[in-house]
């Protein structure tokens, strides 16, 4: 691939939003399964706590990337309608 090709690729709207998905997961993914496996192996409570915490990271992280994405959209449109 050229330069101008991967500068094309990279300013598609899809292939941004992609990456800042694969970015978001990789890092929130490592963080949950640290925080569950010291749950269940360092913490005094019954096993089914980990359980809990992953269910509930589930829901929050969909909340989360939610809220970062319409941060994301209203910077944009603050940039283009300052322009």
């Amino acid at each position: 691939m050229s330069g101008s090709e991967v500068k094309d690729l990279s300013s598609n709207k899809l292939v941004q939003s992609f990456l800042f998905f694969s970015v978001f997961r990789a890092i929130y993914g490592t963080i949950i399964l640290i925080v569950t496996w010291l749950l269940a192996t360092e913490s005094d409570g019954p096993w089914w706590w980990s359980l809990v915490f992953l269910a509930f990271s589930m829901v929050f992280s969909r909340i989360l990337f939610r809220w970062i994405k319409g941060l994301r959209a209203k910077k944009q449109e603050d940039a283009v309608s300052s322009v």
